[in-house]
């Protein structure tokens, strides 16, 4: 299982909290629930709002090693391509957050 941590910045900061704050994860979850695809590996998603950001922890179906093998974490560009998915077809994402940033490569070798 890989997991992967995520955030999306919002559009504009609000103030987060008690139900608000839980139905707006709650839509971020079925957003990338609604956007899955199989490929994607997607076993369990979670969010947190903030007041700047929701912060995403997905958990992924761990895959083979990639052929060849790149410098960007397998995990974080599955996530990366359903949060940009979800994010583009999702009314609620759109309006609230900027669009995902692209993952930053890590370094592979102390594993």
């Amino acid at each position: 299982m890989d997991i992967v941590y995520a955030s999306l910045k919002r559009r504009q900061p609000a103030a987060v909290a008690g139900a608000t704050g839980a139905a707006e994860a709650a839509e971020a979850v079925d957003a990338l629930w609604a956007h899955a695809e199989p490929a994607d590996g997607l076993q369990h998603a979670s969010a947190q709002p903030a007041d700047d950001r929701i912060d995403l922890l997905l958990y992924l179906l761990s895959r083979g090693p990639s052929d060849p093998p790149s410098q960007l974490d397998p995990a974080a560009v599955r996530a990366y391509g359903l949060i940009a998915r979800s994010h583009r077809t999702s009314p609620t994402l759109l309006q609230r957050y900027l669009p995902p940033e692209l993952p930053r490569a890590t370094d592979h070798t102390a594993r």
